[in-house]
């Protein structure tokens, strides 16, 4: 599994803000990542995170904290807002 694929199914298991250190103990334990098959596995997880988070795909929640991303909602035109 892929760093991003591995960060975004531990975070839709917890539900929840994560701390990136979290994120990748979770799943190291869960068997989602293999450190001996994904080398340099910090650096891919915290660049996969950040590049996420750019594309809305979780959210920031603080200093290396990150979150499930909202469900897209109505846009502000559809809704029917100025």
């Amino acid at each position: 599994m892929e760093p991003l694929d591995a960060a975004l199914r531990v975070l839709a298991d917890e539900a929840r803000p994560l701390h990136w250190t979290v994120i990748q103990d979770l799943a190291l334990r869960r068997g989602y990542l293999d450190p001996f098959a994904q080398p340099d596995l910090r650096r891919r997880l915290l660049g996969a995170l950040a590049e996420a988070a750019r594309e809305g795909r979780v959210a920031r929640a603080g200093t290396g904290v990150y979150a499930p991303a909202p469900p897209p909602g109505p846009s502000r035109s559809a809704a029917g807002a100025p």
